[in-house]
């Protein structure tokens, strides 16, 4: 078993990484390539399809050639992927009709205004779990169609395939042979009924989609196909692991219980709460998603969406220039002799979960003349934690469930500080991973199960590990205090 390998692809929104892992669930090789980001107009954010492509192949090369793993060691790949992101590409030529839309891109959004305007909102949110908006692949599908000439005609004629990035890379991995999706990431597209389990044809006439472009939708956990020999070194290696990156996450944590809660702290933050096998549609904003399905058995979740989360700590450093690197917040943070006076809303494209206000903007409030650098960054890492409580507050009263702990990843996940403080502010113990990969390791577990890599969860369990755990010290009427200076901070930014 030491001579076998699983391989993860970890597709995001800046780079792409092939990671190799080993039965004991350490990662043996690592390798990073970035692509390019366009901005076409303010606002638009798109990648060019073919380069991901590349990028894929480059970085298992390289994962290969650095670790002197052969292919056939490989015994299964799992694929995780940034969401929403949207391409559309000719069947028989496999060419992209355009750039893949990006997840952040708000081009679509005049169309998502006219679903609203349309009163759609209460029948999407109750077919799909989500909530009108250009974030999710819908209306960029549509946006498409409408813009390439011909377009429209060649999807009714089936010339023309849709998919999110997993799709697309293994439709390229298998040579075309396969044109799949799972679960998780179908049902962020807004067209997926997450009830049926099945594309929403009321949705798709609505919005005049074609099924035929559609993929099939699938577990997350089964062999969907193999690779091409010439695209993996000259093996064929079956693909047996797909999940959306905030998905991949959970499963990664294995929050498979009913009301664990994990958070990623990325570029924004997305936490993600086991619901159980019954889907929970939030009366409070947030969204509801399918976690994972494996075994026969689907598993729903409530997700809240942080726009700025890590970016706030990149605008400290690159904008604002009070930091030379991200990680030197942990020690300005612990420098700051303030008394948490200072509040940071960082709405700079909006406020996510649970207030979905695209309109407000980011605001400072508590200045003082005695008002540090110091207590500038602090109040900025704070921002983090206030928003991860409006999350998980809102979470707790969708679903009354008892949350015992938040597992945390991701790399703002590192500072020690703001675990500290999150667990003040939520009265509840934080758990880090002690490997933070949890995206790929997620993306992992799910093809070595479906390939006989690991035998079943139980076994995936001795092989997760909490690294460190924070338990909460504050006072309650401190947190209370805090938490109100919070809420106000923020009526007082969206009513500006």
């Amino acid at each position: 078993m030491s001579q076998s390998y699983i391989m993860a692809i970890d597709e995001g929104t800046t780079s792409t990484r092939a990671i190799i892992f080993d039965h004991a669930g350490n990662k043996v090789a690592d390798a990073q390539k970035e692509f390019t980001q366009f901005f076409p107009q303010p606002g638009w954010v798109e990648h060019d399809a073919n380069e991901i492509w590349n990028a894929v192949l480059s970085t298992i090369a390289t994962a290969f050639i650095e670790s002197g793993i052969q292919s056939q060691q490989i015994k299964g790949i799992g694929i995780t992927n940034q969401r929403e992101t949207t391409v559309i590409w000719d069947k028989n030529t496999g060419k992209p009709i355009y750039h893949a839309v990006v997840w952040q891109s708000r081009q679509t959004s005049e169309l998502a205004a006219a679903m609203k305007q349309q009163g759609l909102d209460d029948f999407i949110h109750q077919r799909t779990g989500l909530i009108i908006d250009a974030y999710f692949s819908a209306t960029k599908i549509r946006w498409l169609l409408d813009r390439i000439p011909g377009a429209q005609e060649k999807a009714e004629r089936g010339e023309l395939l849709f998919g999110t990035i997993d799709s697309w890379l293994v439709w390229k991995l298998t040579g075309g042979k396969v044109h799949v999706t799972d679960y998780t990431n179908a049902s962020r597209t807004m067209l997926f009924n997450i009830h049926t389990l099945d594309w929403d044809q009321e949705i798709l006439d609505l919005l005049r989609i074609p099924r035929e472009m559609l993929p099939e939708v699938v577990p997350n956990s089964q062999i969907y196909g193999q690779t091409l020999a010439r695209h993996f070194y000259g093996s064929s290696v079956p693909i047996a692991g797909l999940a959306g990156d905030q998905q991949a996450a959970l499963f990664g944590q294995l929050a498979l219980e009913k009301g664990m809660v994990k958070n990623t702290y990325g570029t924004g933050s997305f936490i993600v709460m086991n619901t159980g096998t019954q889907a929970t549609i939030s009366q409070n904003n947030l969204l509801t998603t399918i976690g994972y399905a494996i075994n026969g058995q689907v598993h729903y979740a409530l997700e809240g969406s942080v726009f700025v989360a890590g970016s706030a700590l990149q605008w400290l450093r690159d904008s604002m220039q009070l930091l030379d690197s991200a990680p030197a917040s942990e020690a300005a943070a612990f420098a700051s002799k303030s008394q948490n006076e200072v509040y940071v809303v960082p709405a700079f494209t909006g406020l996510g979960a649970p207030y979905w206000d695209s309109d407000a903007r980011g605001a400072v409030f508590g200045l003082t003349r005695g008002t540090t650098r110091n207590d500038f960054i602090k109040a900025t890492l704070q921002s983090l934690a206030y928003q991860t409580r409006d999350v998980v507050d809102t979470m707790n009263a969708d679903t009354g469930l008892p949350i015992p702990a938040l597992r945390v990843d991701g790399g703002a996940a590192n500072n020690n500080y703001l675990m500290q403080f999150q667990a003040d502010l939520l009265n509840i113990p934080i758990e880090r991973a002690k490997n933070l990969e949890t995206t790929a390791m997620g993306a992992a577990f799910l093809a070595g199960l479906a390939v006989g890599f690991w035998r079943d969860t139980d076994e995936l369990q001795q092989i997760f590990q909490i690294g460190q755990t924070f338990e909460p010290v504050m006072k309650a009427q401190d947190r209370q205090r805090l938490y109100a200076g919070w809420q106000r901070a923020v009526k007082a930014t969206r009513m500006f």
